[in-house]
């Protein structure tokens, strides 16, 4: 399973969350590689699944990713993150 983290310009945001998510797929025992990206690399990034903010997920959406994106409406909202990573996974028969 791999996860890929998309912000504007791949720093600050995205490794934010990124740590996150690796902090909530150990937590749930799922074996994944998370990365983060900029979004003019998103589209050339094969993932299973792409996170972003909602501003970014739409983005992705218009670049028709080959996979899976979780929308966040506050990336510091871990439950949250938890709750919508945990529901894509399930959608992807990896939990």
């Amino acid at each position: 399973m791999k996860i890929t983290v998309v912000c504007g310009n791949g720093l600050g945001t995205s490794l934010m969350m990124e740590m996150s998510i690796k902090n909530i797929v150990k937590d749930l025992g799922v074996a994944a590689e998370v990365d983060h990206v900029d979004l003019g690399s998103a589209k050339g990034t094969a993932s299973d699944i792409f996170v972003g903010t909602s501003d970014i997920a739409e983005q992705l959406v218009a670049q028709q990713v080959g996979g899976k994106i979780v929308s966040l409406q506050n990336m510091v909202d871990k439950a949250a993150m938890k709750e919508r990573i945990s529901a894509a996974l399930s959608e992807l028969g990896a939990l």
